[in-house]
C-alpha cells in the first residue's frame, strides 16, 4: 500500500468519551428512584378504581350510559387539552435546562403551571354545576365513581402544581444546571403521571359507552 492508497482511506470516527454522570443517567429512569416507586403505587390505586368502575358499569350499563350524557364533555375535552399542553411545556422545560437554558426553562415551567391552573378552574366549574343540581356521592353509582375518581385525580393535580411551583422557584434561583437537574426530572415525572391518568380517565368516564 503506497502513500496515495493511504490517503484514500476515510478517517475513523473520533469517539467522544461519555462523562460519568451522563453514563450513569442513561442506566436509570429520569428522576429519583423513590418517585417511580410512588408513581407505580399511584397507578396501581387508580387501576383498582378503574377496574371497579368497569365492573360496576357492566352491571348497570343503562344507568351509566344515561348519566354520561349529563356530563360536560366539552369541559372534559378542554381539561384534556390543558393537561397534555402542560406536560408538553414541562418536557420543554426539562429539555431547555438540560442545555443550560435556564430562563427559557423557567418560562416553560410557568406555562405548564398556567395550564394546570386552567384545569383546576374548569374542574371547579364542573363541580359547582353538579353541586347546584343537588348531585353528590349518594345520587347513584355512576356519580359515586365520577366524583370519587375525578376528585382523587383533582388532588393529584394540586400536588403536581405545588411540585412544579417548587421546581420553578429553585430553577429561577439557579438550582438546576445541565449537569445537575435530578430534582427537575423527578418533579416532571410525577406531573406526567398525573397527565397519563387523566388521559385514561377522560375517555373511560366521559366518552366510552
Amino acid at each position: 500500500m503506497n502513500a496515495a492508497d493511504i490517503a484514500l482511506i476515510p478517517d475513523a470516527p473520533i469517539s467522544r468519551p461519555v462523562p460519568a454522570y451522563e453514563a450513569a443517567r442513561a442506566l436509570h429512569p429520569p428522576g429519583d428512584l423513590a418517585i417511580w416507586v410512588f408513581i407505580l403505587a399511584e397507578l396501581l390505586a387508580f387501576g383498582v378504581f378503574f377496574a371497579a368502575y368497569a365492573i360496576t358499569r357492566m352491571n348497570d350499563v343503562a344507568l351509566f350510559d344515561e348519566m354520561q350524557l349529563t356530563l360536560d364533555r366539552q369541559a372534559g375535552a378542554a381539561n384534556t387539552f390543558l393537561l397534555i399542553t402542560a406536560s408538553w411545556c414541562v418536557a420543554r422545560a426539562v429539555a431547555a435546562i438540560q442545555r443550560d437554558a435556564v430562563k427559557p426553562g423557567c418560562r416553560w415551567l410557568l406555562a405548564g403551571i398556567a395550564c394546570g391552573l386552567g384545569f383546576i378552574v374548569v374542574k371547579l366549574f364542573e363541580y359547582a354545576v353538579k353541586i347546584e343540581a343537588g348531585i353528590n356521592l349518594a345520587t347513584n353509582s355512576f356519580y359515586m365513581f365520577y366524583l370519587s375518581l375525578t376528585f382523587f385525580h383533582f388532588m393529584h393535580v394540586i400536588l403536581g402544581l405545588v411540585i412544579l411551583a417548587a421546581i420553578w422557584l429553585k430553577a429561577r434561583r439557579g438550582g438546576y444546571t445541565a449537569r445537575d437537574h435530578h430534582g427537575l426530572e423527578t418533579g416532571a415525572s410525577y406531573w406526567h403521571m398525573v397527565d397519563l391518568v387523566w388521559i385514561v380517565l377522560f375517555p373511560l368516564v366521559y366518552v366510552m359507552r
